[in-house]
């Protein structure tokens, strides 16, 4: 899927965010997979019926859930800090398929769906993990 400028940043932030939080490069590949399947990479924000039920932000998640407020959950540092927390507590994350591991944090009614974006998850971290 070809990128905007705003997905690329939002790409680029979430591999900061990861190696802020002091996790390696499969840990980037799992959340730039995840926020591809979640909302494009795109910072979404209320998006009405269209949305399910108050999730926002580049992982769909939602403060209904505990993940943060709208503000923290529509920061892209914060949202992938969140999601990489949850990660963190999947045992055995770094050596299941990506889908298991997204979808141990995500609980998405399609959780096969990740897997779609890995390749192109793992190009973005390729591109962005050394810049």
């Amino acid at each position: 899927m070809p990128l905007t400028g705003e997905q690329k940043a939002n790409a680029k932030a979430i591999v900061e965010a990861t190696k802020k939080a002091g996790m390696d490069e499969r840990a980037a590949v799992v959340a730039i997979a995840t926020a591809l399947q979640e909302s494009k990479l795109e910072n979404l924000g209320h998006l009405g019926d269209r949305n399910d039920h108050d999730s926002q932000g580049l992982f769909q998640q939602r403060p209904s859930s505990g993940w943060g407020t709208v503000e923290q959950i529509t920061d892209p540092a914060y949202s992938t800090t969140a999601f990489l927390k949850g990660l963190k507590n999947v045992n055995g994350w770094q050596d299941m398929p990506l889908t298991y591991a997204a979808q141990a944090v995500q609980v998405s009614a399609f959780p096969e769906a990740y897997a779609q974006w890995e390749t192109q998850a793992a190009d973005l971290v390729t591109e962005h993990w050394n810049s």
